[in-house]
């Protein structure tokens, strides 16, 4: 078997990064999220629904809107080396 390389086409995507903004996140993925809330009352993992199943976002993550209408977590890290804001 010969190894090949590949570059990710270039895809525009749209997000947004969850802090105290759940109701900004539900508007974006199109329904109410369950989430946990911390200490302070505030809302600090929410549960997205992905192709994949559930998967947990923390405050910080970026919820991604993907290729085919799909939404899923990504950490700030991941999307920072992934991902440039265009114009």
């Amino acid at each position: 078997m010969m190894v090949q390389k590949f570059r990710k086409k270039p895809v525009v995507i749209e997000a947004v990064q969850f802090t105290d903004n759940v109701d900004e996140v539900e508007q974006f993925v199109g329904k109410e999220l369950k989430g946990n809330m911390n200490g302070s009352g505030s809302v600090q993992e929410l549960l997205i629904e992905t192709l994949e199943g559930g998967m947990h976002a923390l405050t910080g993550d970026w919820i991604i809107k993907g290729v085919n209408g799909e939404f899923y977590p990504c950490k700030p890290d991941i999307f920072e080396k992934t991902y440039e804001m265009v114009d």
